[in-house]
């Protein structure tokens, strides 16, 4: 199946242009955690070994290493084999879930119509509790901080990714993400953040 020509055609009949879309092979939703790390590491077992891979998903989101984590493993089956892996985001793409949709080249991404995409900043929670002789909370503070700094960097990685091949600019989504930004389908298409939708 070639996917990278942009169709442009609005007929009733688009998604007949796709029609390993239909019927997707690794199919994923409700909360990214380690329960839905499990199934997805069963499904890709269980997933045809030759082919186009289809990855569906619909999320409110959840832990954002989970995201990354199942993207790596796609990325891996991608340079290792070859192997074309395509995304199929349905209802909600909510936060981890657009990290995970981050891990796919945006000519490899499609949204089911009325879908929308929610991209935000990380969430720390944490309290500092200091106690101590005087140097070990220092390190204790720098260690808090180099915690978030990591974080803001692997945050930024993600969005580089997300973005990258679009025509939505890095500063575009730092700026927007803090006050949660919401993308509809349509939208996602025409700044090339997706290729289509069905």
């Amino acid at each position: 199946m070639a996917v990278c020509a942009r169709v442009t055609d609005t007929s009733e009949n688009r998604a007949t242009r796709y029609p390993l879309l239909s019927q997707p092979h690794i199919v994923l939703h409700g909360p990214v955690d380690h329960d839905m790390y499990a199934s997805f590491r069963r499904q890709l077992a269980d997933a045809p070994k030759d082919g186009p891979l289809v990855v569906a998903i619909s999320t409110l989101g959840g832990d954002p290493e989970v995201a990354r984590l199942m993207g790596d493993e796609l990325r891996l089956l991608r340079d290792y084999t070859g192997r074309e892996t395509l995304f199929l985001g349905k209802v909600a793409v909510y936060s981890a879930g657009a990290t995970f949709m981050a891990s796919f080249p945006v000519d490899k991404r499609f949204l089911t119509r009325g879908t929308r995409i929610m991209v935000h900043e990380r969430i720390l929670t944490k309290t500092i509790e200091l106690s101590g002789p005087l140097k070990s909370v220092v390190a204790g503070l720098k260690a808090s901080l180099h915690e978030i700094e990591e974080s803001v960097r692997i945050e930024e990685e993600g969005f580089r990714g997300l973005v990258a091949g679009s025509k939505i600019a890095f500063e575009e989504v730092q700026k927007r993400a803090p006050t949660n930004w919401y993308i509809e389908a349509e939208e996602a298409r025409d700044l090339g953040l997706v290729l289509d939708l069905i």
